[in-house]
């Protein structure tokens, strides 16, 4: 924790700007991670947070995201979740309702100088290469809180934008298509139209 508060006046402004955001997201994960010399030795320490972490994380999974991600799969579409995080962490948390069996494609890590680190990040224009790969670029519907997610919104024939931040919203009113639903699923802080 104390190499991570020393590095944070340099990664912490990296993380709030896109252009660096991955090399300082990148910094903290090396820092937490130095040590560990495998990426499964990683996936062991996220599935021990998560194990320890129940409550909270439960506590914060948003019923109308979950509404709709089971309604999606209960229709049969083709649900795939594409995250910046690894993929472990994804599963895990989707194991917390039943819906573990969702292709995940996230960051890939593996060793680097002692600890670990991304080695391919699911960000932005690599997030839809990543897609692409695994035989998923023709995206009917996309959901994202995120400006960095905007190749992916923008491939999607409907993207659906979710709990922006609220002076991203005029942002994404002008670069996504007319009528693009902007929602919030009940994050207080954040924009969009409330859903009930």
């Amino acid at each position: 924790m104390l190499a991570a508060l020393l590095a944070t006046p340099l990664l912490g402004p990296m993380v709030a700007f896109l252009p660096t955001r991955r090399r300082g997201i990148s910094g903290y994960v090396w820092i937490g991670s130095f040590g560990l010399h495998a990426a499964r030795e990683f996936d062991q320490l996220i599935d021990h947070y998560v194990d320890t972490h129940r409550e909270q994380i439960a506590a914060r999974l948003l019923p109308a995201a979950l509404e709709v991600f089971t309604r999606h799969r209960a229709q049969g579409d083709r649900v795939v979740v594409a995250t910046g995080a690894p993929p472990e962490l994804a599963r895990a948390i989707l194991g917390f309702v039943a819906h573990e069996d969702v292709p995940v494609i996230g960051t890939v890590v593996g060793a680097r100088l002692g600890g670990i680190g991304a080695r391919r990040h699911c960000h932005h224009e690599e997030k839809m290469r990543m897609l692409r790969e695994r035989g998923y670029g023709d995206i009917e519907t996309a959901y994202s809180d995120s400006s960095a997610d905007l190749p992916l919104l923008l491939a999607a024939r409907r993207p659906v934008v979710v709990n922006p931040k609220p002076g991203r919203v005029a942002m994404f009113r002008r670069v996504l298509p007319a009528g693009t639903p902007i929602l919030n699923w009940g994050c207080h802080a954040r924009g969009g139209t409330p859903v009930s």
